[in-house]
């Protein structure tokens, strides 16, 4: 279900965003979406301290790694290999 949102701005403010939206051949309210939606994704999602609780677990493990440099040339022979097969 679609829901209303009405915001009020001044008229400078108004005219800048409908220029903006003009110059992306989008719609004011296409606009808004996208700028909300945008908005909407950067905003962290859960409990931030139960994220840094999974984190600080995970650090404590101590397991064996590759250099870098050579595990991202093991993972670009493997594309060639998938190609080639």
């Amino acid at each position: 279900m679609a829901k209303r949102l009405q915001v009020i701005l001044q008229d400078p403010e108004y005219r800048e965003i409908q220029k903006i939206a003009r110059s992306r051949h989008l719609s004011l309210a296409e606009w808004v979406r996208q700028a909300l939606d945008l908005a909407k994704r950067r905003e962290p999602l859960g409990d931030v301290g139960k994220k840094l609780d999974v984190v600080r677990a995970a650090v404590r493990y101590d397991f064996p790694v590759s250099d870098i440099g050579r595990m991202l040339s093991e993972i670009e022979k493997g594309y060639v290999t998938d190609v080639e097969s």
